[in-house]
C-alpha cells in the first residue's frame, strides 16, 4: 500500500517544465524573461554573409595600367609623326623662325627685328639631292683659289656645324672630293681637350673646321678661335639621328647654336662678309 501511494505521489508532482511555467507566472517571471533575452548569443555570420568591403586596390591598378598605356601611346605617336613626315630641305625662313621663337621671350619687338638676316647672306639650300662634297662645290666653286690665299692662324675659311662628334667624323669622310689638300680640324669635345685644339689652331693654318656648336663656342670664348676670317658657315640641317631628330630639334644643340650666333656670327652675316648654308 505504501508503495502504491509513493508512486501516486510522484506522479502527481509537477515536472521541471511545469515548475518553470508556474514560476514565470509569479512576480519574478518578468525578470527571468528579460534575462533570457539579454543573454541570447548573437549569431555568428557565416562565411557567405562575410562579404568583403569594396576593394579599392582594383581601381588604382587599372589607372596605373591606363597611364602606362597612355605614355606608350604618346611616345609612339611622336615617332609616327616624325617617321611619316616627308623630308623637306631647310630654308632660310626656317632658321629665321627658330631665331624669332627662341628670342621672343628675351627681347623686345625692336630687338627681334634687328635679328632678321638679309636674304643675301644665305647660300643656296640643299635640295636633298646633294652629297656634302657636291653641295660645297656648288656653293663655293672657287674654293681652291680661296684656300690658297688664306694664311691666318687660329681661324678657318669654312666651318661646318653638326650635332655630334660621330656625325662630324662622317662629314669629314664624305667631303674628301671637295677638300683636296685643305687642312681640316676636328672641333668637338669627344677625346679631344680644348687646349689641344687651341695649340693646333695656333700652330698651323687650317682651312676647314667641322664640329659641334658647344666646343666651337668654348674655343671662341677662350680666344683660341677667331671667327672674323670665316667666309662660309654651313649647318648640317637636314640630317636625322636614330630618333629622327634634326640638329635643331634637340633643345641643347639649338641653344648652343643661337649662343654661337650671338658671339659675332650675326654681325658678320649682316656685314655680308659671311654666308650661311643649310645642308
Amino acid at each position: 500500500m505504501a508503495d502504491d501511494l509513493g508512486d501516486e505521489w510522484w506522479e502527481n508532482q509537477p515536472t521541471g517544465a511545469d515548475s518553470s511555467s508556474e514560476a514565470s507566472d509569479g512576480e519574478g517571471g518578468g525578470d527571468t524573461e528579460v534575462m533570457q533575452q539579454e543573454t541570447v548569443p548573437v549569431p555568428v555570420p557565416s562565411e557567405e554573409t562575410k562579404q568583403p568591403k569594396e576593394c579599392f586596390l582594383i581601381q588604382p591598378k587599372e589607372r596605373k595600367e591606363n597611364t602606362t598605356k597612355t605614355r606608350k601611346r604618346r611616345k609612339k605617336k611622336i615617332t609616327d609623326v616624325l617617321a611619316k613626315s616627308e623630308p623637306k630641305p631647310g630654308l632660310p625662313e626656317d632658321l629665321q623662325k627658330l631665331m624669332k621663337d627662341y628670342y621672343s621671350s628675351r627681347r623686345s619687338v625692336i630687338e627681334l627685328e634687328e635679328l632678321n638676316l638679309p636674304d643675301s647672306c644665305f647660300l643656296k639650300a640643299n635640295d636633298l639631292t646633294h652629297s656634302l662634297s657636291s653641295y660645297l662645290k656648288e656653293i663655293c666653286p672657287k674654293w681652291v683659289k680661296l684656300r690658297k690665299n688664306h694664311s691666318e692662324k687660329k681661324s678657318v675659311l669654312m666651318l661646318i656645324v653638326c650635332s655630334s662628334a660621330i656625325r662630324a667624323l662622317e662629314l669629314i669622310r664624305s667631303m674628301t672630293a671637295f677638300r683636296g689638300d685643305s687642312k681640316v680640324i676636328k672641333l668637338f669635345a669627344k677625346h679631344i681637350k680644348v687646349q689641344e685644339q687651341v695649340k693646333l689652331l695656333e700652330k698651323r693654318v687650317v682651312h676647314l673646321g667641322v664640329g659641334t656648336p658647344g666646343r666651337i663656342k668654348e674655343l671662341v670664348k677662350q680666344g683660341g678661335f677667331n671667327l672674323n676670317p670665316l667666309k662660309f658657315l654651313v649647318f648640317d640641317w637636314n640630317w636625322r639621328d636614330q630618333k629622327l631628330r634634326r640638329m635643331m630639334d634637340i633643345p641643347e644643340i639649338r641653344k648652343e647654336v643661337f649662343e654661337l650666333l650671338e658671339m659675332g656670327v650675326l654681325s658678320l652675316c649682316k656685314s655680308e662678309s659671311l654666308k650661311l648654308g643649310l645642308f
